[in-house]
């Protein structure tokens, strides 16, 4: 049998729950089963990275997490601010690497030029500012400021109200900025409230691996 192309996955929330820390890895070889993932989380970081600060903070732990990962072909952060994946592709040059940002904001772009960004933050992903700056709108649930804010059910609640928000701001397509909303498999119940396509980050991130196993099989 022919080897599994093999996925680094960072997680940039600190979790022992294995549930919680396998969630991403699960849902990616669940869609691609061609692909092989392992997941590691980096330490100290158990409220996720909501902020500048925890970005900042967080660097330098992905880039050692991600050397403590042995025989991968690709490294997804799988955090949709991207933290490290400019650093990691210095680090790696020869290894593919992405996060939940730049897949999600590509795939967005398929279904139209008025992206609704839903996250966690008051502001949006560097990479949603940086490929598409004029074309977000963008909303955070009332009552969320963390990605453990979104695994309760009022913040369930909030995030479908907030996505109907931005359907009514002209939204053509809703581009969830945190991976947690894919830990919570939201993007089912939000395409169903809001009769929008939803980009969900983790499927977005393991797609953008699976052409990389495609492409290194035939090219």
């Amino acid at each position: 049998m022919d080897k599994k192309f093999k996925v680094g996955l960072i997680r940039v929330l600190t979790t022992e729950d294995q549930d919680v820390l396998l969630a991403h890895e699960r849902q990616i070889m669940k869609y691609f089963p061609d692909l092989e993932v392992e997941t590691k989380c980096i330490p100290d970081q158990y409220d996720g990275i909501h902020s500048p600060e925890l970005s900042d903070q967080a660097l330098p732990k992905i880039i050692e997490t991600a050397k403590s990962f042995h025989d991968v072909d690709m490294f997804i952060v799988s955090c949709a601010d991207d933290p490290g994946v400019e650093e990691l592709r210095k680090v790696f040059p020869g290894i593919p690497v992405t996060g939940g940002g730049e897949t999600t904001v590509a795939l967005a772009l398929k279904y139209g030029s008025r992206i609704g960004v839903l996250g966690i933050t008051d502001y949006a992903p560097q990479a949603y500012r940086r490929m598409v700056p004029d074309k977000i709108i963008l909303a955070r649930p009332e009552g969320v400021h963390s990605t453990l804010d979104l695994m309760t059910p009022e913040g369930r609640k909030n995030i479908l109200e907030a996505g109907m928000k931005l359907k009514e701001q002209g939204a053509e397509v809703l581009a969830l900025a945190c991976t947690g909303l894919a830990t919570i498999g939201i993007a089912g119940d939000l395409e169903r409230e809001t009769g929008l396509p939803v980009i969900d980050p983790v499927m977005a991130e393991g797609l953008f691996a699976h052409f990389e196993a495609v492409r290194k099989q035939h090219f």
